[in-house]
């Protein structure tokens, strides 16, 4: 099988990090938080010669789950979330989108149990629950090619903001601290907003984390 790779657009509002996974020369791949224009998204990688298997959610904040609905009618994928994660999906009000004026829910088609293994796309991704930003906020390990998806709950020198519905400063950190910062050092770190960071950086010198 081919290396695992790694594709990133940055869409909507709130500039929020779109990924794609796949192996280097198929043409399967595991999408991650459709922050907007599913329908960009779909051509976007069909003129790549890339379909859609599956559509990864970290949460179900409005810039994260806005392109949803369009992508999976196009390409057929399912989409999966952490099961705690349900009221935010489904609410608009929780999710903040009805306070955008542009209101947004979505109903993913599997939920998700922490420390479950998914194979999509010929590709293992492990899910780690993190409360903190959402009470049901998670991130995707893939092990085999060292890296996180870490949506809003860790950024390079940062963490995901807490004053929304169902956040947790206290649970965000202890997240940080219990599930993430026990991987590799050198695990590079993907997150919903700003650049790539990787474990060891954020563990020695993010200063909410300490």
């Amino acid at each position: 099988m081919g290396e695992i790779k790694i594709g990133r657009m940055t869409l909507g509002v709130c500039a929020t990090n779109c990924y794609f996974l796949y192996r280097e020369g198929a043409d399967r791949v595991i999408f991650v938080d459709p922050a907007d224009r599913g329908a960009d998204i779909y051509e976007a990688l069909k003129k790549k010669g890339l379909q859609v298997e599956a559509i990864l959610l970290t949460h179900g904040h409005f810039d994260h789950i806005w392109g949803a609905q369009k992508l999976r009618e196009l390409s057929g994928a399912k989409i999966y979330a952490l099961e705690a994660e349900k009221v935010v999906c489904q609410d608009a009000y929780v999710n903040v989108s009805a306070q955008t004026g542009r209101k947004a829910t979505i109903d993913p088609d599997e939920w998700l149990a922490d420390g479950q293994e998914l194979l999509l796309a010929d590709i293992s991704v492990k899910v780690i629950a993190t409360p903190g930003h959402t009470i049901g906020s998670c991130c995707y390990y893939v092990q085999e090619a060292g890296f996180l998806i870490a949506g809003d709950t860790l950024f390079s020198g940062s963490v995901g903001r807490t004053d929304f519905p169902t956040g947790s400063m206290s649970k965000l950190v202890r997240s940080i601290r219990e599930k993430l910062f026990v991987l590799p050092g050198e695990t590079k770190v993907y997150p919903g907003h700003g650049e790539e960071t990787d474990i060891a950086t954020e563990e020695q010198y993010n200063p909410y984390c300490q």
